[in-house]
């Protein structure tokens, strides 16, 4: 359903973006830091991340003890991320949202999919998160030349991170705010404890982390000694937000019944875990009921009528995932026999056949022909353009997408036929030779990520799909028991 328009322009709450230099700055940790304690003072924060991303997201989320949703101008229009900025600080006292990479990293020369971007289509100011390391009055030359880089972005405040010691410290302090007029927020110094161990390019997901909330619980008292939270805070209130008329929702396809919602599982554990919140919330718009499920955990695969497996880091528990014998049996089975299932990366690899590790080579499900191996560098890496060619269950041939895609992982043997892979890559690595999106039966495996808000057809065709399977499950059924005995 789409909300009418009103006469009066929807409020936005105001908010903050934390930037940097580059990656590996410290934005997360800052991001965490600042809604952690602020979140101690009885604050309620809405947390976001820009750029394609489900680890910091996760991390964020923890933090302010909600759902952290996606603002990404490559993967979503510039209209449905404002609706969604106004819809998810509602009761909220002030947002933050966690960039991506550098302050004006993108993927043009224009500006293009930058955290500046996002910054200015929000009408948000941005505390920039410098690294200190080995450098003191040259930072100041690199924030004047920040702020005049666009004039249209409001650098609002400047936090130094990895500070050697007080004489550093005020050296920075000195020169930055003489030089640019940018205020010093505050200043973390070099932490002798790494409470935030990371994997592959990003910080260790939540789910696999046995203290996480010990950890957060450290940055904030982290944040609370060496940034002063109440200019965040009056930095935030200075925030112009872009007002919108109205906030167009997804249109819900009509279920006449309750009973007939269909059951979507969701594979959620410490192996898959990747999935935009607005994703699932999507499915659930549609008409869908989830289920969640874990192949580490969980003997028998529950009754459903479609599948969505995320992505994750399956080769992390391949040899639990190996294990689960009878789970792994069960998914075939109902794969073979037309289940719907979607999956993406990490769930692509589980559908394959092995994973070769360096430990050993462990068994998946087998419901594709694939073979995976892993190497020590990504095989596939940002944004994906994505063109479907051939016929599938959940996208119409001609249809373009936009996605993205991290992987280590790439295909080692492939004993299917070319016809099975239904997508060509106009950006980005994907399955093998240009191509992804493996399609058998029901099932359809990409190594691409899609966002529900920027791929809007993919929810509903998910609950029809589950309904067809559904109402033929259910009719079959009824054969079986109206079928006459031999007597």
């Amino acid at each position: 359903m789409k909300q009418a328009p009103s006469n009066q322009p929807l409020p936005a709450r105001p908010g903050i973006v934390v930037a940097a230099l580059r990656g590996g700055s410290g934005k997360t940790i800052f991001s965490v830091g600042i809604i952690a304690a602020l979140r101690s003072l009885g604050r309620s924060i809405a947390p976001f991340k820009k750029g394609p991303d489900y680890i910091d997201a996760g991390w964020l989320a923890l933090s302010a003890g909600r759902p952290c949703y996606n603002l990404d101008t490559f993967l979503v229009d510039r209209e449905t991320i404002l609706g969604s900025y106004h819809t998810h600080t509602q009761n909220t006292d002030f947002a933050v949202i966690e960039g991506n990479r550098g302050l004006y990293d993108c993927i043009d020369t224009n500006g293009k999919t930058s955290t500046a971007e996002l910054a200015k289509l929000l009408g948000l100011p941005v505390i920039l998160c410098i690294d200190a390391t080995k450098t003191t009055r040259t930072m100041a030359a690199v924030v004047g030349g920040i702020v005049a880089f666009d004039p249209g972005v409001r650098i609002g405040g400047v936090v130094l991170n990895r500070v050697a010691g007080k004489r550093h410290q005020n050296i920075l302090t000195r020169s930055i705010e003489e030089y640019t007029g940018i205020p010093i927020l505050g200043a973390v110094p070099k932490l002798k404890e790494q409470r935030f161990p990371e994997r592959h390019m990003g910080l260790v997901p939540t789910p696999e982390h046995s203290w996480a909330n010990p950890a957060i619980e450290a940055i904030r008292q982290v944040a609370e000694e060496h940034m002063d939270l109440e200019r965040i805070q009056r930095l935030a209130a200075t925030a112009t937000p872009t007002a919108i008329d109205r906030v167009d929702k997804p249109d819900i396809p009509a279920i006449k019944l309750n009973s007939d919602r269909p059951t979507i599982g969701i594979f959620k554990d410490s192996a898959f875990q990747f999935y935009y919140p607005e994703n699932l919330e999507a499915l659930e718009a549609a008409g869908a009921r989830l289920v969640f499920a874990s192949p580490l955990t969980d003997r028998h695969l529950p009754p459903v009528d479609a599948l969505y497996i995320g992505g994750g880091f399956p080769e992390t528990h391949a040899r639990e995932l190996e294990a689960n014998v009878v789970f792994k049996n069960e998914l075939k089975t109902q794969a073979q026999i037309g289940l719907p299932i979607y999956a993406e990366c990490g769930g692509l690899m589980y559908l394959g056949e092995r994973l070769v590790l360096s430990e050993g080579t462990f068994e998946m499900t087998g419901v594709l022909p694939a073979v995976f191996g892993f190497s020590k560098r990504p095989q596939g890496h940002g944004y994906t353009i994505v063109r479907v060619e051939k016929k599938n269950p959940f996208y119409a041939t001609g249809t373009t997408l936009l996605g993205h895609e991290f992987h280590y992982s790439s295909v080692r043997e492939w004993k299917g036929k070319e016809e099975n892979l239904a997508f060509s890559m106009e950006r980005g690595a994907g399955f093998l030779k240009g191509k992804d999106g493996v399609c058998m039966n029901n099932v359809l495996a990409t190594y691409t990520h899609i966002h529900a808000l920027g791929t809007p057809a993919w929810a509903g065709t998910m609950v029809k799909k589950a309904l067809i399977y559904k109402a033929r499950q259910t009719n079959l059924d009824q054969s079986m028991v109206m079928k006459p005995q031999k007597s």
